[in-house]
């Protein structure tokens, strides 16, 4: 069976050794015109420029790490909408294991062939997540395959945690960390924080009318719209060349509504954890977002 860590420090400075070599130390990177745009001194921490564009390759990869020799032989069946998947069937690949990926139905097309062309066996089922989650179950039993969901494995949300251990070391300055809720990352980021520097906030972004989050303890998350993220993602790419995915414009999006605010002394770090591989997507999302900006009261927001 896969070792299963408890959620903590240890666990999160284990995930990180495990990794060493195997993911990319992404920069924490000031953004002046970007802080300029919205009033706040910040830096982005790019995971969008991990190998597959997102920071999920960090769970991935720990979660195949973690299994034992006999789990790795069975392979590993797993659903994702999309950057989850991406990082499974790229490491799978590296580490020789085999990755079974469920995406709904409605999966974009480039989603799907990005999700082969890394070597991935790939499956559609279901018109949501929750329905790909089932049938990936039943696959699994079926096969004799390890299933793996990433929402709620420990060994995920370890990897995904040591991107709040980078900040650290990049921004000693740090008072702030806005991360995207999902994927164990603000409940890992949390629990490592907590131990390693307990006067850091770690803030949880979510898009509204997403699922029910998990409370984290002493951390408070909060939601966005749509239009929000999208003018998050309009900024992004016209005052930091940011090609951002949804939940890579979330943290940006907590900070353009007021919802982030910086305390004396310290600095804001925004979690970019996803890049967007639709340039169709991307250039919608950018002009919606210019709409919304032309339209917010905040002055000099616009591109």
């Amino acid at each position: 069976m896969k070792a299963q860590p408890v959620l903590n420090l240890a666990a999160v400075e284990s995930a990180r050794r495990r990794l060493a070599g195997g993911i990319r130390v992404t920069p924490c990177l000031p953004a002046p015109a970007l802080a300029a745009a919205v009033g706040l001194g910040l830096r982005l921490k790019r995971d969008d420029l991990q190998r597959t564009g997102s920071s999920r390759e960090r769970g991935a990869r720990h979660a195949l790490l973690c299994l034992n020799e006999a789990d790795r032989a069975r392979g590993v069946i797993a659903a994702s909408a999309g950057s989850f998947a991406f990082g499974l069937a790229y490491h799978g690949s590296m580490l020789g294991i085999r990755t079974t990926i469920v995406l709904p139905a409605t999966a974009p097309a480039v989603k799907v062939t990005h999700c082969r062309s890394l070597g991935a066996t790939v499956e559609l089922h279901g018109a949501s997540l929750a329905e790909a989650r089932a049938h990936a179950a039943v696959l699994a039993a079926r096969a004799g395959a390890v299933a793996l969901d990433p929402s709620t494995d420990p060994a995920v949300g370890a990897g995904q945690a040591t991107l709040a251990l980078e900040v650290l070391e990049q921004c000693p300055a740090l008072d702030t960390l806005v991360v995207p809720i999902g994927g164990g990352l603000w409940a890992g980021a949390a629990a490592a924080l907590r131990e390693a520097r307990p006067d850091v906030r770690v803030i949880g972004v979510q898009a509204a009318g997403a699922e029910n989050v998990t409370p984290v303890a002493s951390e408070r998350f909060v939601t966005v719209t749509a239009d929000e993220i999208a003018a998050a993602t309009n900024l992004l790419a016209c005052r930091a060349g940011v090609v951002a995915g949804t939940v890579g414009a979330m943290s940006l999006a907590a900070v353009l509504t007021g919802q982030v605010r910086a305390r004396a002394g310290g600095e804001v770090v925004l979690a970019v954890c996803t890049k967007c591989h639709d340039p169709r997507r991307h250039a919608e999302a950018v002009a919606r977002g210019g709409e919304w900006l032309e339209q917010s009261p905040r002055q000099g927001l616009a591109s």
